[in-house]
């Protein structure tokens, strides 16, 4: 296990290298990684860089590439605790309407109009994000445990479909009596690191910390669950106290990361399930696992992002979806085909 996190922690640190030497402006990339080694303790290079060149890559692309680290890896850890608890590989982090939440407390914002809200102590935008993130799984978990999710997953899935379904009619209806909000919504939602800033980081930074670590402590207990809830229960474990912790964690680290970054698909699909190639099924392994290789996977796909349309930039829920839905097929043909 722990060779596997060191490999882990190489393959961020590689990755988080290579996407801040990628950008439309600023130094030679070849400059970028002599200007990092730089500034190590007892290490001096002489990379070139001027003051405003280093400004560039840490002022601009620095904090775009923790971001990415930040999403990709709560984005990938609450789809692999998702599909531990509800015992589905199928599902991912917006499951439970915080998607859903999330697009309809930004399209509110949008609506309103960002520039009367300025007095605001805080951007509005990610505010409302987390919060309509949070109510929409809220009342997925209230409908859910009315119809007997407190004891199957199946009721709360069926729950977040209805209640995604409503928040979007709902969204729907917002768009269509404030036609000239469409575009600054439809770029939103199809995700953005590109306004990425250091505040933008340490916004989300407590939320994914706590998260995170509470999906961790329950790894084990995601085993226990593999065999059946019944099985569990007998075996001790209290299933009902879990599936509430896990998914209340999950869901506050995908609503505070979805509130900066936008809604950025698929990426709590894909990770997990390569890793489970890779490493096999036991949770113990797949979520620190899934944590870290989920932050190199969203700092690499946030590359092509930024030279596909050079100077232009290519929203980065459209390089995951690109990814993310041929995967999505071949894991539903490779599960017809086993069944």
């Amino acid at each position: 296990m722990a060779v596997l996190v060191a490999v882990g922690a190489v393959a961020v640190a590689v990755a988080m290298v290579v996407g801040a030497m990628v950008g439309p402006a600023g130094p030679a990339w070849w400059r970028v990684p002599l200007a990092l080694l730089d500034r190590l303790p007892w290490v001096s290079v002489d990379s070139g860089l001027t003051a405003r060149q280093w400004d560039v890559v840490w002022m601009i692309r620095a904090p775009r590439v923790v971001l990415a680290a930040l999403v990709g890896a709560t984005l990938s850890l609450a789809g692999a605790s998702y599909q531990g608890v509800f015992r589905n590989p199928l599902v991912d982090p917006y499951l439970l309407g915080a998607a859903a939440g999330a697009g309809l407390g930004a399209t509110v914002v949008f609506a309103v109009g960002r520039s009367s809200t300025s007095a605001w102590p805080v951007d509005p935008l990610p505010l409302a994000a987390f919060v309509g993130a949070l109510v929409a799984v809220a009342a997925t978990y209230v409908v859910g445990a009315a119809f007997g999710g407190a004891r199957s997953g199946a009721s709360l899935v069926l729950a977040g479909v209805a209640v995604t379904s409503f928040a979007t009619a709902i969204q729907a209806f917002i768009l269509q009596r404030n036609s000239d909000v469409v575009r600054q919504v439809y770029s939103w939602i199809l995700g953005r690191l590109s306004t990425a800033t250091w505040g933008d980081v340490r916004l989300v930074l407590p939320y994914v910390v706590a998260s995170t670590l509470a999906m961790l402590l329950h790894r084990r207990l995601l085993d226990v669950l593999r065999v059946g809830e019944d099985e569990a229960a007998a075996l001790g474990a209290d299933v009902r106290r879990i599936r509430l912790v896990v998914v209340l964690a999950a869901t506050l680290g995908t609503a505070a990361v979805v509130a900066v970054s936008g809604l950025i698909a698929f990426v709590g699909i894909i990770v997990p399930h390569a890793v489970r190639l890779a490493v096999g099924p036991s949770y113990r392994r797949v979520l620190p696992v899934s944590l870290l290789a989920g932050a190199a996977f969203l700092v690499l796909a946030d590359v092509p992002s930024r030279v596909l349309a050079d100077p232009a930039e290519t929203p980065i829920g459209v390089v995951t979806a690109f990814l993310g839905a041929p995967f999505f097929l071949a894991l539903l043909r490779a599960r017809e085909v086993r069944q």
